[in-house]
């Protein structure tokens, strides 16, 4: 409870406090009354009737003391007169004030549609309250709220529960309206309604189990946008890898992070500027990555073939570079045309690329002897993702090609791709079956015997793959559980 000012006033470090010049004044006013009263008391009592008149007074004055008691204590605690505690829904919109939201009848009489929206206000007091006042009006629901401040203004980033019938272009009027500008939104989903934090936290525990999550991860982090990895460069030659500062670059609607192999990661949106606080976000994803190093899921999956040879799938990386170039040398040469599209005598140098986890996932197949007969790869192609098979000769026909794109179609899947593609000869007919077998709706095209096959993945089921994804301490041998995992054998049909 809040003390009386008088009672402060009239009290220091606890004591009272007197004030001579108050009781000279109360004094003076004691022998003014007395004075008057024995005035009054000398003129009625003089009078004729002047004993009954002061008892008249006095029961007068008694009665009408009463009264005001009890008349105090009947209405002490109603509200004042027309007051009911309500105010008209007009009289709250001419004064600015926020519109009650829908009850819950009202809410559940109409479906809802979640909102990602995004937009700048002015940074300045009650320039945000404007606006959720301007959502508030369309009965527009805020789920979160993410700030990021600029030099001049600050983006708001929404997740908002709008009804069904409110297009976008009516939400999109009413925030500029309230003084919302460069304003941009599109429809969300239940994944978006994890918190930001909680998110980012997530995205970082899948960077650390998996070099091959980063390009993923920031994608996720930063919406729809182009991510591209470029090869570090020799000194004078004067491109990006050399211009871009240790620390990284924004430009707008760019930004350039220094890869942890001494290459450049471009991330380019041109639909919405970055802000400073999406480009910290991502440096740091991109440092966590080059503090932890080179590292792939070790644990693996022993497959059983129709006639009885066992083999294993295993995720791979660029130390099985070398097992990688035996396997394409014991391979034909038109097998190796009708994976590389080019000179057969090239293809070793692209395997470097192809198992860096870097720009994508490789799984590789290998005897009981540990021989690699086959490899898939899941290569992250800007906003794109391409699937790639070789399987060597003499273990081609076995399902081996099948058993790998599946898999691959899964990692896919489980990583948010809306597509893949493969590109082949179209005299390919083992691959042009594998992707049919996918039971996925494929869109095709031919030019000049070159053949690209992409499949959608909106009605694809997600099914990771757990065995690639258990976590192991190091990059070193496999651990318990990993051990465990050699142990479950299935049989291809």
């Amino acid at each position: 409870m809040t003390p009386d000012l008088s009672d402060v006033t009239r009290a220091r470090h606890g004591r009272p406090v007197h004030h001579w010049r108050r009781d000279l004044v109360e004094l003076a006013a004691l022998f003014t009354a007395v004075a008057v009263a024995d005035g009054v008391a000398n003129l009625i009592g003089h009078g004729p009737d002047g004993p009954a008149l002061l008892v008249i007074s006095a029961a007068v004055l008694v009665a009408t003391a009463g009264f005001h008691t009890w008349w105090a204590r009947r209405h002490g605690h109603a509200p004042p007169p027309g007051d009911t505690g309500a105010r008209p829904l007009a009289a709250e919109q001419s004064a600015g004030q926020p519109v009650p939201s829908p009850t819950t009848s009202e809410a559940a009489s109409g479906t809802t549609v979640l909102w990602r929206m995004r937009t700048t206000v002015k940074d300045e007091p009650g320039s945000l309250a404007a606006l959720c006042t301007a959502l508030a009006r369309h009965r527009v629901d805020i789920l979160s709220l993410q700030t990021h401040p600029l030099a001049e203004g600050t983006v708001d980033e929404f997740l908002l529960r709008a009804p069904e019938e409110l297009a976008a272009s009516d939400l999109s009027r009413a925030v500029s309206l309230a003084g919302g500008t460069g304003t941009w939104i599109e429809r969300a989903d239940a994944h978006d309604l994890v918190d930001a934090p909680t998110r980012v936290l997530g995205l970082a525990t899948r960077t650390a189990l998996d070099a091959a999550e980063l390009p993923l991860a920031l994608r996720q982090l930063l919406g729809r946008c182009t991510i591209r990895s470029l090869p570090a460069t020799s000194p004078g030659s004067g491109r990006a890898g050399q211009t871009t500062p240790v620390e990284g670059a924004l430009e707008d609607t760019v930004m350039r992070l220094r890869a942890p192999e001494g290459g450049v990661i471009t991330v380019e949106r041109p639909y919405l500027p970055f802000t400073p606080t999406e480009f910290a976000r991502a440096r740091a994803l991109v440092e966590l990555d080059a503090r932890l190093g080179p590292r792939i899921p070790r644990s693996q999956d022993v497959l059983t073939l129709p006639e009885g040879n066992a083999i294993t799938v295993r995720r791979a990386d660029t130390s099985d570079v070398e097992a990688a170039k035996a396997m394409q040398e014991r391979c034909s040469a038109r097998t190796l045309s009708m994976r590389y599209h080019g000179p057969v005598g090239q293809a070793d140098r692209y395997l470097n690329h192809l198992l860096s986890p870097r720009f994508g996932r490789t799984l590789a197949v290998q005897t009981a002897s540990g021989r690699i007969v086959g490899l898939g790869h899941l290569l992250w192609d800007g906003d794109e993702t391409e699937i790639a098979l070789l399987v060597e000769d003499e273990w081609q026909r076995r399902g081996i090609g099948g058993e790998l794109l599946g898999r691959l179609v899964s990692m896919a899947v489980e990583a948010g791709c809306d597509s893949v593609y493969a590109v082949t000869q179209a005299s390919n007919t083992g691959m042009v079956a594998a992707m049919r077998g996918l039971d996925l709706p494929l869109d095709y095209q031919i030019e000049e015997g070159t053949l690209v096959m992409t499949a959608r993945l909106k009605s694809a089921p997600a099914t990771p793959q757990p065995s690639y994804e258990q976590t192991q301490s190091g990059p070193g041998e496999p651990t318990a559980q990993d051990q465990a995992d050699l142990g479950t054998t299935r049989r291809l049909s």
